[in-house]
């Protein structure tokens, strides 16, 4: 054992310092959709509060207006039915994505026949027609702008997204544009945005969607409901 002589002449012991580094804003954001759901995005209350209800309202649209059949009703000239349909289906899900001025004035726009023609076939246009994405979301947003209305207007960024998210969550995003704004801003994103629906602002929102996606490869999200539900969680006052 050193005496108390030697032991002054030995160096001090080394401490060791732990460095801290603050988490980026794509790591808060992941740490506060885990906080809510530890079991991410097979967790059993994210399923129950965010993803099943919508993958449900999914599958009720690709039965009643999946391609083959939407087009069956178009060559029959049958454009109330595919409106009516849309519009049920959208109405069917647990938490409805469209504020309740959004519904009425879709469904006023809807009752006369010139409206239900081109909300249908901009529609199908819009999913499947041919062209670029960019040309055919500008032109199903025109179709939207179009529609007869009385006083409430029908141009939102829900009512413009609502459908192609509920017919293809692989390819399309649903925008409430306030949550969606608030969680750009939380991860870190810098998002152009005009309130008029137009393609430069739902391609960034794509982007995000694509950005987030990537960033959360290890949790293995399946499509864009489980993006936007996660962007949600970071924008929304519900958490």
């Amino acid at each position: 054992m050193a005496c108390a002589a030697q032991r002054s002449l030995m160096p001090a012991a080394k401490t060791r310092v732990t460095h801290v580094f603050p988490l980026t804003a794509p790591e808060r954001c992941r740490a506060k959709f885990l906080s809510e759901f530890p079991g991410g995005f097979h967790d059993g209350k994210y399923l129950s509060w965010e993803r099943d209800y919508k993958a449900a309202v999914h599958r009720e649209w690709t039965r009643a207006l999946g391609k083959a059949e939407m087009r069956r009703l178009l060559d029959e000239e049958d454009h109330a039915e595919v409106a009516a349909r849309a519009v049920r289906v959208e109405q069917r899900s647990r938490h409805s994505m469209l504020f309740s001025f959004e519904k009425m004035a879709l469904r006023d726009a809807l009752r006369k026949p010139a409206g239900a023609r081109a909300f249908a076939e901009g529609l199908y246009a819009f999913l499947h027609g041919p062209g670029s994405m960019e040309s055919r979301f500008e032109a199903w947003r025109d179709v939207v702008a179009a529609l007869p209305r009385r006083q409430t207007r029908v141009l939102t960024w829900p009512l413009v997204t609502v459908f192609g998210f509920i017919a293809q969550p692989k390819r399309h995003l649903f925008v409430k544009p306030k949550v969606m704004r608030r969680a750009a801003r939380a991860y870190g994103y810098d998002l152009p945005y005009r309130s008029r629906p137009d393609w430069e602002t739902y391609a960034a929102f794509l982007d995000l969607a694509q950005t987030v996606k990537r960033d959360l490869a290890d949790l293995a999200p399946r499509d864009l409901i489980d993006v936007q539900s996660f962007l949600w969680v970071q924008g929304s006052d519900e958490y």
